[in-house]
């Protein structure tokens, strides 16, 4: 993929700072779009979270509406970040502003005819996170190629001020409307600015380079994208943790309109309130990151946040005013950024650029379901006791969570280098594109004295090829011939076999390297490439 330009070079302080990014045109050009479309996010869920405490005080119903606004996400991440990674990426992210544009229309219409009901603000809440599943994959995605490696950081924790920022503006801005004129025109202004995003991203002038193996199958990205997942000890270690932290973050944001309501003098004011001071929070930890970065790991920064978001959650739980709720939000928020940037970087260093997509869709997906999850588990808890439990439950259980979970899982701060090499160099055959299976043959003669050793380096061989999409890998030891071993991986197709030349990485040349150490033949190991006619 071609960008429409190239960073400009900064010098050495000023590529670090938290605000680097923004002095590059096309980031600070996607930038606003994002901030628009995240306070279109925050202004729809308001309202919608508002509009159902007006038709029903049942926590289960106020929380479902978190709920069904992230849902889609877990629903459908996968096939959007396959899209994304194999459609030209521009084209699909303005389609996504017109998406949401069209729900929002339908969500205004409905309140205006009168003839919204609690079921029917779920549906169209859903419907609205479906254009938010389509939208984040493919943002996350053109990041990395807007920044040099060095800004990604910044670049991501300026995202995390985006959503903070729209946390504080959109919520204040339905407010004011709810408050002045009526929830409908919550969703026309949210109309309104997605369509001048998508208009806006049209103005960006990326260049689309088809790959000259022609479009991967829908079907096939997905089981890639999922492959390379499994195979990724750090990608797994991430989800694992990022799911920890929302799974029981989210029971204080589900249940926000209920603690608001619960304050003393609580209305809808006090609920903007409380949001806001959330993001104002984010934001001024955003400005310190990079000097956290350079103090702490990425494991210690996550699990101190977690641990500062469980106590200010605490202390909202059991706050009698929202003078003692306020401040707890603004550490609640600050927590957030710290943690969700911290595990956001890591995700990013973990995927090279041919997966990108399908894997941070998988992150959002960790994100989203188990925010769904939590947030209907919390909101049942406080069904059946009371508010307060709910969140006093989720503080403790989630920092209990995170701490066993940094016990027995890889450490965030070991990167593996994913810059693509061309080291491989892709067969010539005439070959039809889609016959198949391909199995391919490698063949390894070492001393036995080092068996072991050799068979151990394998898996880091087998974890290789899965993640580049081999449908099949296994090792062979040859019986008759001490010593000598067929590493065998099967491709689905001839194109597909090709497609992993494309995919290798300075990583994987590093471990070729390091196979050819135990190989003592006097020629390299042969290579054998054969198509499957036919199996039982």
């Amino acid at each position: 993929m071609a960008e429409a330009s190239s960073p400009s070079p900064l010098a050495p302080a000023e590529s670090l700072s938290a605000w680097a990014p923004m002095r590059l045109p096309v980031f600070r050009m996607l930038w606003s779009t994002w901030l628009a479309a995240n306070i279109c996010m925050w202004m729809n869920d308001v309202a919608a979270a508002w509009m159902m405490t007006s038709m029903t005080t049942t926590p289960i119903w106020v929380a479902l509406v978190q709920s069904a606004a992230t849902l889609p996400v877990f629903l459908l991440g996968l096939p959007s970040g396959a899209l994304a990674d194999i459609l030209d990426r521009r084209r699909y992210f303005i389609i996504t502003q017109f998406w949401v544009a069209a729900v929002a229309s339908l969500l205004c219409i409905a309140v205006i005819a009168d003839v919204m009901t609690p079921a029917l603000l779920l549906a169209l809440t859903f419907a609205n996170g479906v254009g938010l599943a389509m939208r984040w994959p493919v943002f996350a995605a053109i990041v990395p190629e807007l920044v040099p490696r060095a800004q990604l950081p910044a670049a991501l924790a300026l995202n995390g001020v985006s959503m903070n920022a729209s946390r504080i503006i959109g919520p204040l801005v339905a407010g004011a409307l709810i408050a002045s004129a009526g929830t409908e025109y919550v969703f026309v202004l949210n109309a309104v600015l997605s369509i001048l995003s998508a208009f806006i991203i049209m103005r960006w002038k990326r260049e689309h380079v088809p790959n000259p193996l022609g479009r991967e199958r829908l079907v096939s990205a997905m089981r890639v994208g999922l492959q390379f997942v499994r195979q990724s000890s750090r990608l797994r270690a991430v989800l694992l943790q990022v799911s920890l932290f929302f799974f029981h973050s989210t029971a204080l944001l589900a249940l926000l309109p209920l603690v608001a309501r619960r304050l003393q003098g609580g209305d809808a004011g006090t609920f903007t309130m409380l949001l806001a001071a959330m993001g104002s929070g984010a934001i001024v930890a955003a400005l310190f990151l990079p000097r956290l970065r350079q103090q702490m790991t990425r494991n210690t920064l996550v699990l101190g946040a977690t641990g500062l978001q469980s106590v200010s959650t605490v202390v909202v739980a059991l706050a009698p005013n929202a003078w003692l709720a306020v401040p707890a939000m603004v550490l609640n928020g600050m927590a957030w950024i710290i943690c969700a940037n911290s595990l956001s970087v890591s995700a990013q260093l973990a995927l090279p650029d041919w997966v990108r997509a399908r894997g941070m869709s998988m992150y959002q997906m960790a994100i989203m379901g188990a925010s769904a999850l939590g947030a209907a588990l919390w909101g049942q808890v406080a069904t059946l006791g009371t508010v307060t439990i709910s969140l006093l439950v989720a503080a403790g259980s989630g920092l209990l969570g995170m701490f066993l979970a940094q016990r027995w899982v890889t450490d965030l701060s070991i990167e593996e280098d994913l810059t693509p090499s061309r080291e491989f160099k892709a067969p010539v055959e005439q070959v039809a594109p889609d016959a198949g299976p391909v199995v391919v043959s490698i063949d390894y003669q070492i001393n036995p004295a080092h068996a072991d050793d050799f068979v151990a380096l394998m898996q880091e061989s087998r974890r290789s090829r899965l993640r580049q999409g081999a449908l099949q890998w296994a090792l062979l030891r040859d019986v008759s011939r001490l010593g000598h071993y067929v590493e065998q991986i099967t491709d689905e197709t001839w194109t597909e076999h090709l497609r992993r030349f494309d995919r290798v990485t300075a990583s994987d040349v590093a471990l070729r390297e390091r196979k050819l150490a135990f190989h003592i033949g006097d020629a390299p190991p042969a290579v054998t490439r054969s198509i499957i006619e036919s199996q039982s």
